[in-house]
């Protein structure tokens, strides 16, 4: 349980469960409970969905890659990346299936309307990166371009993918919020998937590519930016407070799930954990303390903290 004290009080509660996984995806330390309470795994599994669009002949850079697997901001080099993406097999903006949005961040959004492009655009969209994987990995392989589809061969692929890496089915899909099938695990199954991330040489191009280029992959602003600042991992956040991280030397891979929905509280889990573990030397944890405990303002000063109430 994660709680927010104000001035010695607990005034709010967030139940989480958080696990970590060994190489061989077996469990080796869990945080709370509803170990096997399903949720759909939203954008913390983008870099396994990047992953098989470029089996199927995406054919992406390796910076294409880090935006395939991202949650991106909007800010031109995002949009610039997309774009060619899809110029590079002779589609448009107007091919992504994607919702129209206005950039995700304050400041990408100024400067795009600065220039006069106000309305909402489909390539704004923080995901159109593995959008426009996926176009291109139905033109390579002549797949209808209605990519969204779950029946389509790509978004069966995706399922069979995650099913053996979760080493659970990630069936039946929900929708996402950008209109792709989104997963169904647990929250060891997707400690699992991020197990196979930095173990299974199948999804090695995409991990360096994710760690690599972090600033294409994830938001500046999020906890998951620090984290990949400091720990050598690859780390992607789901809406609705998932998240999943892989270490890239040791092979250890944790996942939290917030049921609030609320995502401060998982990432608190994820690494309480992970010092449980004893995983992230001191003094990389202690860049970590902003997220890890983040404080809780009155008047404009501390006067608390969000942090663990329980073992």
């Amino acid at each position: 349980m994660i709680g927010s004290v104000r001035s010695g009080l607990v005034e709010a509660l967030h139940p989480v469960t958080a696990v970590a996984v060994d190489d061989s995806g077996s469990v080796v330390a869990s945080l709370g409970d509803d170990l096997e309470r399903e949720f759909f795994l939203r954008s913390a599994v983008k870099p396994l969905q990047a992953t098989v669009s470029q089996r199927n002949g995406a054919a992406l850079g390796v910076e294409q890659l880090a935006i395939a697997a991202s949650s991106h901001s909007a800010f031109p080099v995002h949009v610039a990346h997309v774009t060619e993406m899809l110029r590079g097999v002779g589609l448009g903006h107007e091919h992504l299936l994607c919702p129209p949005d206005r950039p995700a961040r304050s400041s990408a959004d100024r400067v795009w309307a600065a220039g006069g492009r106000v309305d909402e655009e489909r390539v704004f969209h923080n995901c159109s990166g593995k959008h426009a994987a996926m176009l291109r990995a139905c033109v390579a392989s002549g797949w209808s371009l209605e990519y969204t589809d779950p029946d389509h061969p790509l978004q069966r692929e995706i399922v069979a993918a995650a099913s053996d890496a979760a080493g659970r089915s990630a069936a039946p899909t929900g929708t996402d919020g950008c209109g792709i099938p989104t997963l169904l695990s647990d929250v060891t199954g997707l400690a699992r998937v991020f197990s196979a991330l930095v173990n299974d040489p199948g999804y090695a191009e995409t991990t360096r590519a994710a760690s690599r280029f972090t600033a294409l992959t994830v938001d500046g602003s999020r906890p998951e930016a620090l984290l990949a600042r400091w720990v050598p991992c690859v780390v992607k956040g789901g809406a609705a407070g998932c998240i999943g991280l892989g270490m890239l030397e040791q092979g250890v891979a944790f996942a939290a799930k917030s049921w609030t929905g609320d995502s401060a509280p998982a990432v608190i889990a994820l690494i309480e954990l992970m010092d449980r573990v004893g995983i992230i030397p001191r003094n990389q944890r202690s860049q970590l303390e902003t997220i890890a405990r983040p404080e809780v303002l009155g008047g404009g000063r501390p006067v608390g903290t969000m942090q663990p109430l329980t073992s």
